[in-house]
């Protein structure tokens, strides 16, 4: 019902899809049997996938892990969605227990395009425009890639990045979030959500780092971000594991 209502809601805000995440990790998310969660009871899943498909008023598309164990689990998820019509699946190919760790699983996408009836999207480890070209050159009949943390990481990883060009942006966020969040102390805890992310762009950028993550002052957080823009060099490229 809730999904439903949720569906109506976008419908009347202009969407033309909704989509249902199956992919989020996070331990509050799972115990709660919503994410990935939902994929540790596969006949829940399709009594739950039945009665949103037969009354969404929105085409569905769906993101979803191989698992929350075991990447074993996969055929048994693929099989179930198979039997819907999705508008476009999403598969990042890790299993739920190594949330964004190690490699991606590139035997259990190769096994989603050999055997999904629906259109595939994939996301995971896409870090530069390198691996995007790599990707489609060996999966040349999926059209979407999904970005995500590569793209926090390296948010000129498209058109090409500067340590100005970094900076302006890190800057603009910043200004944003205090206006937002109507003050600099919880605007710097979010900036140092996306630093998670942003460190990787440079090298040496360690000690700085670790600085950075102790902080509790905005005048001393600004000015840890300009020593890291304007005295370490960007990294060639964030890398990828696969």
């Amino acid at each position: 019902e809730d999904f439903l209502w949720a569906a109506s809601v976008c419908q009347a805000l202009g969407y033309d899809e909704v989509n249902l995440n199956l992919g989020c990790p996070s331990g509050t998310v799972v115990a709660k049997g919503k994410g990935s969660g939902m994929l540790r009871d596969l006949s829940a899943l399709d009594a739950f996938l039945e009665d949103i498909f037969a009354a969404s008023p929105l085409p569905i598309s769906v993101k979803t892990r191989i698992g929350l164990e075991s990447k074993e689990e996969f055929p048994a998820i693929l099989d179930i969605y198979n039997r819907y019509p999705i508008k476009e699946l999403t598969v990042h190919p890790r299993i739920r227990k190594v949330f964004y760790k190690g490699s991606v699983e590139m035997d259990a996408f190769r096994y989603a395009v050999h055997n999904s009836k629906n259109r595939l999207c994939f996301n995971g480890n896409l870090n530069s425009l390198q691996d995007i070209s790599k990707f489609s050159e060996e999966f040349p009949q999926i059209e979407a890639v999904m970005l995500g943390r590569g793209l926090i990481g390296d948010p000129g990883m498209l058109t090409g990045t500067t340590a100005k060009k970094l900076e302006a942006f890190h800057n603009d966020l910043l200004e944003q979030y205090i206006a937002a969040f109507g003050g600099g102390r919880n605007a710097m805890f979010r900036m140092k959500e996306n630093w998670g992310f942003l460190l990787h762009r440079f090298e040496n950028s360690e000690k700085l780092g670790k600085r950075l993550r102790k902080t509790t002052d905005v005048e001393e957080f600004k000015a840890i971000t300009a020593e890291i823009f304007h005295t370490l060099p960007l990294a060639q490229r964030l890398q990828s594991d696969w």
